[in-house]
């Protein structure tokens, strides 16, 4: 029988989302297989992370393309593209804490390209008079990524309502980037 990595991957996502120590032991029993079979795929943790990087990267691709970020107003964009990523929200909360995946040369350019196109759309927000001129788009990537990861905690831990994912994370990015008429 034929391994299905894509079951193992996401047998993986969802234990690291919620247990981020978890042995690869744990992994294992989690995706049905043996520790053995685990490690003929992946040689340790590192592999492993790395996989779930790819698997993370391409979610995110996934997630921008299907919000249309070019349509309409830049606000709607953003919105849509919270709704778009919610279900890889755990997986990208987990790789945000895995500081080997971002440091020295061997950075996925996966990352660089979502970062670029999300950075994009907040300065269409800003060319538009949508968002705030003063806060850099780079932050405002910034902050998204660390509501995104906020809010993917919170709901698996019981503290926030998962219909409330997209709403909260919208309104409290908006509302501190939309650009306000001056008295």
């Amino acid at each position: 029988m034929a391994l299905d990595r894509d079951h193992v991957l996401r047998s993986a996502a969802a234990l690291l989302t919620r247990k981020s120590t978890a042995t690869m032991d744990e992994v294992a029993r989690a995706a049905g297989i043996s520790r053995a079979t685990l490690h003929r795929h992946f040689a340790g943790r590192d592999a492993l992370v790395r996989a779930l990087e790819a698997l993370g990267i391409a979610e995110c691709e996934a997630a921008l393309d299907a919000a249309r970020l070019a349509e309409g107003p830049a606000a709607g964009a953003v919105h849509r593209l919270v709704r778009e990523i919610e279900p890889a929200a755990g997986l990208l909360a987990f790789l945000y804490t895995e500081n080997q995946l971002f440091e020295g040369e061997g950075q996925n350019q996966g990352w660089t390209r979502i970062d670029d196109r999300i950075a994009a759309l907040f300065r269409r927000g800003q060319q538009t008079g949508e968002f705030r001129i003063d806060l850099t788009p780079a932050w405002l990537t910034e902050a998204l990524y660390g509501l995104l990861a906020s809010a993917a905690w919170a709901v698996s831990e019981g503290r926030v309502a998962p219909k409330d994912f997209t709403h909260m994370i919208v309104e409290l990015l908006l509302g501190g980037a939309r650009r306000r008429e001056e008295p």
